[in-house]
């Protein structure tokens, strides 16, 4: 009997950035997983990181990206730090041959994501980029039916996409931001870890405001969805008061003519959020409601498929990414959300950047540069 080499193997990994959402998402579902072990941690403050590693059961608390990869034990990592981090500590764990699981954004620029992309396919490394949503059966079924043609030729999409996250972009606390008389969706009980004030309110950190952090996932998901090339983008922000944007509407022309219109913000009222995708072809249309759970196909023939709703836990997968890592480094499944997705998304967040604040459309040429019209 042939014996698969990976089959006993348990999956040595670090998380650069033991912060707030890697102590959410990311540690515990590490912990979760049969063939993962958490060998070691990262963050800035030598207390902090030990804590940390005493309480997710890490072998090693480090402060540095060096003290973590000099042992050579490590399989794989998750960089999980604010995104103006992410490019030396990826290309740094990239570097020494390591599988690489990125937050969102992947970085600041679009040149800096497709360095790393290059990186890790010239090292045959698994690289994924944390989108959640690419693992829902939903989103997983819609892009099936779109690359299969059940829709025909793709002609337009819109999106309307709103999050709890205007406190954040303050720089407010954690209770300021989602202490209210009714409860968010998400996120609303105070965390092991809050976010650093400055994570999301200071551009030198988050890179901007809504459009680095929410248009990330909404553009890698139209990657996602359609495979498709972005040939311009014209976009106008409005910062809400903030240092940063936090109302963004964007229009996207892909290869081939698909329309896009993406309106998106982080100041809706308490009571509700919305992520709303409307995709209409030539001979169909998509219908789907991301937190809700909620997706309808209507073909041309007018036989509607309503298909059943997600379960509350299936709407935002937030352990799915670091499972994945883990499975797609031992060969044991596919690479659900490729960092590809996020070097898409940092070509729409860097063009968008660029016409709310020249004005004009912004088209990418055939080498991935941005360019005025």
């Amino acid at each position: 009997m042939t014996t698969n080499p990976t089959e006993k193997k348990i999956l040595s990994c670090g998380v650069i950035g033991a912060g707030w959402w890697a102590c959410e998402a990311h540690l515990p579902a590490l912990n979760a997983h049969p063939r993962a072990q958490i060998t070691a941690v990262q963050k800035r403050s030598r207390d902090a990181a030990e804590k940390v590693a005493r309480d997710f059961g890490a072998t090693r608390a480090c402060t540095t990206v060096e003290e973590m990869l000099a042992p050579g034990d490590l399989d794989a990592v998750i960089i999980a730090s604010t995104p103006n981090m992410h490019f030396a500590q990826t290309k740094a764990a990239l570097e020494a041959g390591l599988h690489v699981l990125i937050e969102k954004p992947m970085t600041l620029t679009a040149a800096e994501a497709e360095e790393l992309w290059d990186l890790a396919e010239s090292r045959n490394l698994r690289f994924l980029v944390s989108c959640p949503w690419h693992y829902t059966s939903h989103t997983i079924e819609a892009a099936r039916l779109i690359r299969e043609g059940a829709l025909g030729e793709l002609k337009m999409i819109s999106v309307l996409m709103t999050n709890f996250l205007l406190g954040l972009y303050e720089g407010q606390s954690w209770e300021h931001t989602f202490s209210q008389e009714t409860e968010t969706a998400q996120n609303a009980a105070k965390p092991y870890l809050e976010p650093n004030r400055s994570s999301y309110s200071d551009p030198k950190v988050a890179g901007g405001g809504h459009v680095y952090c929410q248009i990330s996932h909404v553009a890698a998901l139209i990657d996602f969805l359609t495979g498709k090339a972005v040939h311009d983008v014209f976009a106008r922000f409005d910062r809400g008061g903030t240092s940063v944007d936090v109302y963004n509407a964007i229009n996207l022309t892909l290869d081939g003519g698909t329309l896009v219109s993406i309106a998106s913000h982080g100041a809706p009222i308490h009571t509700d959020r919305q992520f709303e995708l409307r995709i209409y072809g030539t001979r169909g249309m998509l219908l789907m409601e991301l937190w809700k759970g909620t997706m309808e196909f209507h073909p041309a023939s007018g036989k509607v498929v309503t298909y059943p709703p997600l379960a509350e836990d299936e709407l935002y997968p937030m352990f799915a990414p670091a499972r994945n890592l883990v499975d797609c480094a031992l060969g044991l499944a596919p690479n659900g959300s490729p960092a590809s997705h996020g070097v898409f998304a940092m070509g729409v967040i860097e063009a968008a950047c660029e016409s709310a604040t020249t004005g004009l459309n912004v088209v990418r040429d055939l080498e991935r540069n941005l360019v005025p019209l």
